[in-house]
């Protein structure tokens, strides 16, 4: 199965706060809100949701593509994607502009707070499935230009191509109806649970309406793991610890392309989720979204020190 992951494709910049940003906002006064924060450390990293999602994928041995849109500064992002097998064709170099930027500070307690220059990334909208040499057999909406977002679904419902829907970051920036078209439409929805609390506010949707569409869901919960559900179904997936968690940056793009690949492979539910959350542990135990590393072997290995896959896991070998 090849996917093609359409979302952001970024630069990272990421910062370190030594204490807690909550020590630090005054509850009173959040309608003259002003704050600046001395980090400890700035480094730059190769980021971007729809990249992040297809490099995990791919480390996992699935066909991975992007489609999106980059600045003149990405010559080097396109190298390392392609050397980790992920394919580049799809993605669009704008003359003039510079690659979407991603400016991330975490505290302590590794809440973080965020913005996102879109650059490049303004132009998504020029970008169509149709350019691809073929037809993939199933599409990842992930965060992108809001215009490009709807653009994606109504190719993807045009050419009947299945798509998961995943507006994450985006949900703010997102009409209701936009929302509504993506999720009634998709194979399945991914969200955490905080954005999935946004979109229930914001069309008034719950677990129940979602299902009832024929949508899939799948909603992370951080340290509480993740759940699943599909029909009148519901799975809940435990996290894999791990004693070496540096950064949080990335973690759902990974849980992402790690469950996508159990999908791709066949596998049930409850496995797809159980890779995804392996996949997310390896990213959180390096800073930066796509500095980890492992082979096949490395990670059924691991992965069965925590989770019973009865074999399955053969397949990815």
């Amino acid at each position: 199965m090849k996917i093609v992951f359409s979302g952001s494709i970024a630069y990272d910049y990421l910062m370190t706060f030594p204490g807690y940003f909550r020590d630090h906002i005054l509850t009173d006064k959040l309608d003259s809100l002003s704050l600046s924060f001395l980090v400890d450390s700035l480094t730059r990293q190769r980021g971007g949701t729809a990249a992040n999602i297809a490099f995990n994928h791919a480390l996992l041995g699935g066909k991975a593509a992007v489609l999106g849109a980059v600045g003149a500064d990405f010559s080097d992002y396109r190298v390392w994607l392609e050397d980790a097998g992920v394919d580049t064709d799809g993605i669009k170099e704008i003359s003039g502009e510079f690659t979407a930027s991603f400016f991330a500070n975490t505290d302590r307690g590794n809440a973080q707070i965020a913005s996102f220059y879109p650059g490049a990334m303004a132009q998504s909208v020029s970008v169509a499935l149709t350019d691809l040499p073929y037809t993939p057999d199933l599409v990842m909406i992930s965060p992108d230009d809001p215009e490009a977002m709807r653009q994606r679904v109504h190719e993807c419902q045009h050419l009947k191509i299945p798509y998961i829907y995943d507006p994450s970051q985006q949900i703010v920036r997102l009409g209701p109806d936009q929302l509504r078209e993506g999720i009634a439409g998709a194979h399945m929805l991914i969200v955490n649970d905080y954005e999935f609390g946004l979109i229930k506010d914001k069309i008034d949707l719950d677990v129940e309406t979602v299902t009832g569409l024929g949508t899939a869901l799948a909603v992370t919960k951080g340290e509480q793991g993740s759940t699943i559900y599909v029909n009148e179904s519901r799975y809940t997936i435990g996290i894999c610890p791990t004693d070496t968690a540096r950064d949080p940056t990335g973690q759902g793009d990974a849980f992402r392309g790690g469950f996508l690949r159990g999908m791709a492979a066949g596998l049930p539910w409850i496995l797809c989720g159980q890779i995804g959350a392996l996949a997310a542990t390896y990213c959180s135990e390096q800073v930066g979204t796509q500095n980890h590393k492992y082979s096949l072997e490395e990670f059924v290995s691991r992965f069965r020190e925590v989770f019973d896959d009865d074999g399955a896991l053969h397949v990815l070998l």
